[in-house]
């Protein structure tokens, strides 16, 4: 998944906590938050399904590739553009549409879509302004915050690339300290997941 659950949690927190109840009033802010959490996990899993067909059908074609130089990376871009195409999926990857963050601006402005019309139709929220506005206000509030998290994350990895010894992106030694200096970013910027 682009982002860790435990930020997606923090995420939604914050965005119930940030919004509620100038913009958007709720019964039970710990239901509010779930809601808006599973919208959020559904929407960053249907990328993650999408990923793992896309390397399905590549296994099977490898010969193929191989025989003719065909790069997997250049094929899985394609196949996967084509998918996206195909079943109108917004992606989610900010960094391959040329964004900042991690997750793209169109992906956050699908979400919000997705959240205000899942709020429109529970009765655990009354929307306080124009549902155009309340979505707006959701799209500066998750942007505030994921550009926080792309900060503590562009942090995290330039420290784990100054080490003295290379460590290749994609291990397990670099997963393990990227972690440990993500979370230690995120503190310094104020992102406490236990909040």
């Amino acid at each position: 998944m682009l982002l860790p659950r435990e930020f997606i949690e923090y995420l939604v927190r914050q965005l119930v906590q940030r919004l509620s109840p100038a913009v958007f009033e709720v019964t039970d802010p710990a239901v509010a938050a779930s809601l808006i959490q599973s919208i959020v996990i559904e929407e960053m899993e249907t990328e993650d399904r999408l990923n793992d067909e896309v390397r399905e059908i590549l296994s099977q074609y490898s010969e193929y590739m191989r025989r003719e130089g065909v790069s997997y990376q250049e094929m899985f871009r394609r196949i996967k553009n084509k998918m996206l195409q195909e079943r109108k999926v917004v992606r989610a990857s900010g960094r391959d549409t040329g964004d900042a963050m991690k997750l793209s601006r169109d992906k956050v402005t699908d979400i919000s879509h997705k959240i205000v019309s899942s709020m429109r139709k529970s009765r655990d929220f009354r929307l306080r302004r124009d549902h155009n506005d309340v979505r707006l206000e959701i799209v500066r509030t998750f942007t505030e915050i994921l550009t926080v998290e792309e900060k503590a994350d562009r942090n995290a990895r330039a420290k784990v690339h100054s080490m003295k010894r290379e460590i290749t992106e994609g291990t397990e030694e670099y997963s393990l300290l990227h972690k440990r200096y993500y979370a230690e970013e995120l503190k310094k910027l104020g992102i406490d997941f236990n909040a």
